[in-house]
Order: structure tokens, then sequence, then C-alpha cells
């Protein structure tokens, strides 16, 4: 068995790396609809009014904080998180200013003066991109990171334990492949749940979370106690029923990435589900599961095979 001290080195070796939109880690609606209907110059000015304002905490700034929070002082981080923005390095200095007020551990980033993000994505080194454009968060993808786009700011506030961070994944399409998800769409519900069953001790691919997946459960090994609990909790919420469920369980357990809890929901919608978990961030790659789960919990849309209007719901 890998010594505890051999994973923290090897975390911090090759860190788990997110990269964030300003818009993605702030509040900014506003000055987002300054921009969309007066300009760039009515944008800027009103940037540089508020510069030195700190700017309110937006969709993904709760769990970027979280796992900022679980690097140990004077070492090495096991996370590190780069801002990525549309903005020019002139704008730069509000995000970095809030940055310092929140006392986030947030020390680089690009500021592209409206090009594309996408391109920096493998610059950095990103394992997980989120941000609030999808053509962004599409290039992301195409560079191999696990990207999403980040939905509305729930109105409840979770609370949970200061030390805790909770991060839940819908199965197939994100952190598995969609593969499963493809014959239930071209040959039914029944082939389906027998090419599962058939398959349940057969691990499936990794979908486009897959490695995200396996680097984080890295970070969650290193704080596992003896008791088994980990400040890092990893959830499984899949519209998947048994029997269909069993393979999930398999391909996690011949991944090395055990889940602390799993849900099977079948056709019942997952926001309760996630709001009862507390997540403190979701991803999903079907909009009306993705939609759902933003009125409750912060939530990421995962770029996917699937058409809006006809979701695909795996079970019986």
């Amino acid at each position: 068995m890998t010594k505890p001290v051999d994973l923290k080195e090897r975390l911090r070796a090759a860190p788990l790396r997110i990269g964030i939109s300003t818009r993605a880690l702030f509040k900014l609606e506003e000055e987002h609809q300054v921009f969309e209907t007066k300009g760039v110059n009515a944008y800027a000015s009103l940037q540089l009014d508020r510069e030195n304002l700190a700017i309110q905490k937006g969709t993904g700034f709760e769990v970027v904080e979280r796992l900022l929070r679980l690097n140990e002082p004077a070492e090495k981080p096991y996370v590190e998180v780069i801002l990525l923005s549309r903005n020019s390095p002139d704008l730069s200095l509000r995000a970095f200013n809030s940055i310092v007020q929140y006392g986030l551990n947030i020390k680089t980033g690009s500021f592209t003066s409206g090009r594309p993000l996408g391109p920096f994505v493998s610059a950095w080194d990103i394992d997980l991109f989120l941000s609030n454009e999808a053509s962004d968060v599409q290039t992301a993808v195409i560079a191999g990171a696990a990207a999403a786009k980040l939905g509305a700011i729930p109105n409840d506030q979770i609370e949970v334990a200061e030390d805790e961070v909770r991060i839940a994944f819908d199965g197939d399409a994100v952190v598995f492949s969609p593969e499963s998800d493809e014959i239930y769409k071209d040959q039914g519900l029944q082939a389906f749940l027998a090419h599962e069953q058939e398959n349940a001790t057969n691990p499936m691919k990794g979908g486009p979370f897959g490695n995200f997946l396996k680097k984080l459960s890295i970070l969650r090994q290193i704080y596992l106690n003896n008791d088994g609990f980990s400040k890092v909790r990893i959830a499984i919420v899949t519209a998947r029923n048994a029997p269909a469920h069993a393979r999930v369980v398999h391909t996690l357990r011949a991944w090395g990435t055990p889940a602390d809890e799993a849900h099977f929901v079948g056709t019942r919608d997952k926001a309760p589900i996630l709001k009862a978990l507390k997540a403190h961030v979701f991803f999903d790659d079907q909009e009306k599961h993705f939609l759902g789960a933003s009125a409750v919990v912060p939530s990421g849309h995962v770029p996917g095979p699937h058409d809006a209007a006809n979701p695909v719901i795996p079970s019986s």
C-alpha cells in the first residue's frame, strides 16, 4: 500500500491545478452587463472606479476557497489555483485586490484583453477549468482538461464544517465514458440493462472528468483518517439504479477511487439529493439535471454528447 508521505510528495510534485475565470470566482454580473450593453470603455471605467472594492463571491468561490485551505503552511501546495481572465492586465488589480481581501492564496494568472482563454489551459497544465463562457469551456475540453460552465449562484447557503469540501459528479459522460449512454440512446433501456449486467465487473473507460477524479482521490486519501473519513468528500449522483449501479461500484473499485457517497436516483430529480448532500460543487453533462441542481448547489455543466431536449435516464 502506498504510504501517505509518498502520496503527499506525488501530489506536491504535480499539484491539482484549477483554472478559474474571474466571473466564475467572483460575482460580476453587473459589470458584465455594462460590458454587454455599453461597451468595453464603460466596463473598464467601472472596474477602475471599483478597483479597491472587494468583488462579491461567485459560484466557484466556495469550492476554490475550501480546496486551497487544504494546503499545509510552509509546504509545497497540493492545490494550485490559476486565475484566467479576458480582462486586460490593467484591470487585473481589482481581481487580485479582492483575492487579498478574502485571504485566498492565488498568485498566478493570465489576462488576455478579450482573447480566448482555452489555449492557456494546456500552457498552465490545468486539471479543472471553471468558467462562465461556453466557448472557453469547449476549448479547454479540446485541450484535455476537465471543464465546466458554472451556473448561477444558488440562493441557499451551504453550511458544512470549515475544513471539509464536498464535490459531486454525475457518472456517465462525466466521470465515466458515454459509451453506455450511447447504448441506451441507440438501442433502448433493456439493451442498456442487459449490457451493464453482462459487464458489471468490467471497469468503464474514463470520461472527461475521469483523470480529475483520480487526482482528487489522491487528495482525499491524504486526508483520510483512521475512521475512514476524509476532509475531501467525493459523491456520485447518477440516474443509474439497480441493477446498472453495480458497474459504477466495480469501476470505482478498479480505479482505486472510492466514493464517500453514491446516490442512484433513477428517474427522480437530483436536486433534493444534492441539497441534502450539501455539495460545494456538482458536475453534470445533461442540461436538465444541471439546471435543477444549480438552484440548490453550485453546479457546472460539462459539454457532452446529449441533446438537451432528450435527457438520458438509464434506469427502469
